[in-house]
Parts: C-alpha cells; structure tokens; sequence
C-alpha cells in the first residue's frame, strides 16, 4: 500500500514511463503520509485502443489510480491528488496541437479485508 497505476495514451510522448513512477513515487513520499517506501507499488500501461470524446482531433491523456488503505481525510486525498497532477504535467514536454488531460482518482481499499506479506531475501 498505495498501490499506483498510470495509464497512458500511446499517441503521447512518454519516453520512459519508469522515470515517470519514480517521479511519481517520489512525490508521494514527499506528502509525508507513507512511512516506508517500499511499501508503494507502482505500474505503468500504455493504451494502444483509446478514444476520448467525439470530436475529430488530436486528444491523449494519462490517467492515475492511486488505491489506499481507508481511512485519509478528503483533503488529504486532495493534497495526494494535487502532487501526482502536478508530476503528470511535468512528465514531458507535450507536442503542440494535441489535447493532453492529466486524472488522478484516489480509491479506498478497505482495511479489514487487505492483506499484505513480505518476503525479504
């Protein structure tokens, strides 16, 4: 926990999607609301089917899920929400005449029924 998955659009010029979870991680861990960070989990997915509106036109997006363990306030949430929104426009530059949406959906997982083991080698 958290666990993070970023989708992407293919059309988009998103080079190294690692350097981006790093990023990612990064920031999460700068809200001081993880202890650890081993504990975040990270993926990336490129979208090769995508289609956003109805409209002819140029359009790409990425996309954020972060799933937490129940409990944070909404406005932690939002400060979560903000930091990785913040990363996502930074992540490169983006190519004139294409329209580039940034989303972060914050999910609870319910802490009763999570579960998590760890096996250090």
């Amino acid at each position: 926990m958290p666990h993070l998955h970023l989708e992407y659009t293919r059309n988009l010029p998103l080079a190294e999607p690692e350097t981006l979870l790093l990023r990612l991680n990064h920031a999460l861990m700068a809200t001081g609301q993880f202890a650890n960070e081993v504990d975040i989990k990270s993926r990336a997915t490129e979208l090769q089917t995508f289609r956003v509106g109805t409209a002819p036109g140029e359009r790409g997006f990425l996309y954020v899920k972060l799933a937490l363990l129940s409990g944070r306030s909404p406005e932690i949430k939002k400060q979560l929400s903000d930091a990785l929104i913040e990363v996502l426009k930074q992540a490169a530059t983006w190519p004139k005449g294409v329209d580039v949406q940034f989303g972060v959906e914050i999910v609870d997982m319910q802490r009763e029924s999570y579960g998590k083991e760890r096996l250090q080698g």
